[in-house]
């Protein structure tokens, strides 16, 4: 019985690069986009977790990411 593991990975990747200020944080406190802050706010946890959810759902169901593990 072989595992998908195609969601597990895309899930932490976009769950590491989507960090709210690693990368940049959308919206920031005094522009629309920041660069590497490391701060964040509650309006940009709600933006980067909708940004998640929304490319999760693409690479993984509309696309069909699938890595099986033999």
């Amino acid at each position: 019985m072989s595992t998908d593991w195609g969601p597990v990975i895309v899930a932490v990747i976009l769950f590491i690069l989507l960090s709210p200020g690693l990368l940049f944080q959308l919206p920031a406190r005094s522009r629309v986009v920041e660069f590497g802050n490391m701060s964040t706010s509650g309006i940009s946890i709600l933006v980067h977790s909708i940004l998640f959810f929304c490319l999760l759902t693409i690479l993984v169901i509309a696309i069909g990411i699938h890595i099986h593990a033999a």
